[in-house]
């Protein structure tokens, strides 16, 4: 089974990709950057910029009726890694509002992001009884 994901709750893809795939039991979310439904960046501060792009990933898993508990996998690129600990809080915290275990990260800096968003974030998650 493959099925391509799109919510209108998340911002449409700004080049040629997908929300979401899932295929059988795997749902893949494609980084997801902090902009609104109109394609612009949300702030300027890393901690809200984070905030978004994880609530991006959330209204794409929840179309296909999952939950943050179950992501599996993240990985957050970051133009600047010294911005980590601000970054780190709102990920906890939002693991932790979403009675939700903290799944397996990967954390890269990197030298720019699309629109010049501060955060990218991609999630793995698994469809089944987690």
């Amino acid at each position: 089974m493959y099925n391509i994901i799109n919510t209108k709750q998340s911002p449409q893809p700004i080049g040629p990709y997908v929300q979401g795939v899932q295929i059988n039991n795997f749902v893949f979310i494609s980084g997801q950057i902090p902009i609104n439904i109109n394609s612009e960046i949300i702030s300027n501060d890393i901690s809200k910029q984070t905030e978004k792009s994880l609530q991006n990933i959330k209204n794409i898993i929840e179309k296909v009726g999952l939950k943050v508990n179950n992501i599996v996998k993240t990985t957050i690129f970051l133009i600047n890694l010294k911005e980590i600990d601000k970054v780190n809080c709102v990920y906890k915290n939002f693991f932790i509002q979403n009675n939700a275990r903290y799944p397996a990260r990967t954390c890269v800096e990197v030298s720019k992001l699309p629109k010049n968003a501060k955060i990218e974030i991609e999630a793995i998650a698994i469809k089944n009884n987690l």
